[in-house]
């Protein structure tokens, strides 16, 4: 009897690994398929289709962050990214703020936003320039990351670029939205308060780190959406690649 029960333990468990090992197996399928270029299956995927899907997903992705972005309360309404009170300066906002100066630092953080927006336009051939770097390594690391590995390739390979390019637009953008005019009041009036600390923050620095990192956050949105939906893929290629 006990012979008998051992053996059915036994059975039981390889039937248990059995189907775990089935399970593991069907939820790497898709991921073999599209990253193996050697078996020369219907179902595989060339290096070439890996990389050109990669590309087309950043450019769509990119391209639809920026208009986004770019629109009138594109950074202002969305809290995601909409760039507040510089954190540096948050004593200053509450103490404006509670001698009745409310009304001029959401005029400042507006312009701040109006800033972003407005340089937000030129970012999306600026990313554009960026994706065609990518290699046939980086492609397959991106396939088999997370849900925002495309993102972050790109972030981690453009951000210093994109600073660079991008700051002088913001400035420009800045002069254009007048943003030293509302903040030279709020400055004026808060160094003169009695034992306060004063701040003097770089804004063009400040507005540039914040518009990159808004359009960062839509980028990763636009991919997980290619990645998740369907209807998202607007391409063959990225039909191909991200539906296998």
């Amino acid at each position: 009897m006990k012979k008998t029960l051992l053996t059915l333990a036994a059975c039981s468990l390889s039937i248990t690994f059995s189907l775990a090992q089935i399970n593991l197996n069907d939820l790497g399928k898709k991921l073999e398929n599209a990253a193996s270029t050697a078996t020369g299956g219907q179902t595989g995927l060339s290096n070439q289709d890996i990389i050109s899907g990669l590309k087309e997903a950043l450019t769509v992705g990119s391209k639809n962050s920026s208009e986004k972005a770019s629109k009138l309360d594109g950074f202002m309404k969305n809290t995601k990214i909409k760039i507040p009170f510089p954190k540096e300066a948050t004593e200053m906002e509450s103490t404006l703020r509670s001698v009745g100066m409310g009304p001029e630092v959401d005029k400042f953080v507006l312009t701040l936003n109006r800033a972003a927006e407005d340089a937000a336009k030129e970012a999306a051939p600026i990313f554009r320039d960026a994706v065609t770097k990518m290699t046939i390594s980086d492609g397959l690391g991106i396939l088999k990351g997370a849900d925002n590995a495309a993102t972050s390739y790109l972030k981690n390979a453009t951000s210093a670029e994109l600073t660079a390019k991008f700051k002088p637009i913001i400035g420009a953008s800045m002069n254009k939205v007048e943003v030293t005019r509302y903040w030279k009041p709020l400055a004026t009036k808060y160094n003169k308060i009695p034992m306060a600390r004063k701040v003097n923050p770089n804004l063009e620095e400040y507005v540039t780190k914040k518009a990159i990192e808004g359009l960062f956050v839509l980028v990763a949105e636009e991919e997980a959406k290619i990645r998740k939906d369907p209807a998202a893929r607007v391409s063959d290629i990225l039909k191909k690649v991200f539906g296998n």
